[in-house]
């Protein structure tokens, strides 16, 4: 983002009649929030539909062992070997499932369950542990521009790889069979789809926090199922929630001074709670 794209947004944003929009980092943290949580909303859609609650799961808590890894080559910003970290890790599930043919479960479940120890391992060796506490929790209240221009640039690249892709994880998910018939390779979408979830996941983690990642991208999912009647519907919901979520968590946080990530999940789970009383809602 511009200089003078991101100074037109300060300008814009600081004349709204709100207390917290005088302050800058607010104005950054609600772009953040409008970039992150469509992004979250949308694959959440297919997280749902293709029952990978479990996998993004282990995504976010493997993410000491990337940052582990980054301690260990000496880098300044862990991101990079959180990322790369998270692609391995999502080769790694695919062909243990593969090779041991075990199911998705048993094989997200081994490959969490070594990754998560060995970076524990390592980063608590010499009591330095508590130094990567923040991970847990996230701090959208920090994110900077540079940030912001990063995520802009993961979202666009996202959004095409994710429309590209669309129809096949649509297919693959409905009637894997059909998919196969076809020569969809439903496989081979689903690797592509998981490696894109990794990704996004990992760069979200520093502003969202491990603990509470996850449910961003399942609650706006959750409850947009119970309110759409179509999958355009169920994806429009998902993205309209997760937005209305995460701006009001954002604010109810500044004036609560709470967490930023888990106040929007709770924000997220009140909304889902309240699609429950929808009438005629769609079975999950």
């Amino acid at each position: 983002m511009t200089g003078a794209w991101l100074e037109f947004w300060h300008r814009s944003v600081s004349q709204l009649p709100f207390e917290w929009a005088q302050y800058s980092f607010m104005r950054l943290a609600l772009l953040a929030v409008l970039v992150i949580a469509p992004l979250l909303g949308g694959l959440g859609t297919v997280v749902v539909a293709n029952r990978l609650a479990f996998f993004s799961e282990a995504i976010g808590h493997a993410a000491f062992t990337g940052i582990a890894i980054g301690v260990l080559l000496g880098l300044g910003n862990p991101l990079w070997s959180m990322v790369g970290f998270a692609l391995i890790l999502t080769l790694a599930i695919a062909w243990v499932r593969q090779r041991g043919g075990l199911s998705s479960d048993t094989a997200i479940g081994l490959v969490m369950a070594f990754t998560v120890s060995l970076g524990i391992v390592i980063l608590s060796k010499g009591g330095d542990f508590a130094r990567y506490t923040n991970f847990l929790i996230g701090d959208m209240l920090g994110v900077t521009p540079s940030d912001i221009a990063v995520l802009g640039v993961l979202a666009v690249a996202v959004l095409v790889l994710f429309f590209a892709f669309f129809n096949r994880l649509l297919l693959a998910s409905v009637s894997p069979a059909l998919a196969r018939s076809r020569a969809r390779h439903p496989g081979a979408a689903q690797l592509a789809f998981a490696c894109m979830l990794a990704v996004v996941v990992t760069f979200s983690l520093p502003w969202i926090g491990i603990l509470v990642i996850n449910a961003l991208l399942l609650l706006p999912a959750a409850a947009a199922r119970n309110l759409g009647r179509s999958t355009a519907q169920f994806f429009g919901w998902a993205v309209v929630i997760a937005i209305i979520s995460g701006v009001a968590g954002l604010v109810v946080s500044f004036y609560a001074s709470t967490a930023t990530g888990a106040t929007i999940v709770l924000v997220s789970m009140a909304v889902y709670a309240a699609t429950l009383f929808v009438p005629g809602r769609a079975s999950s």
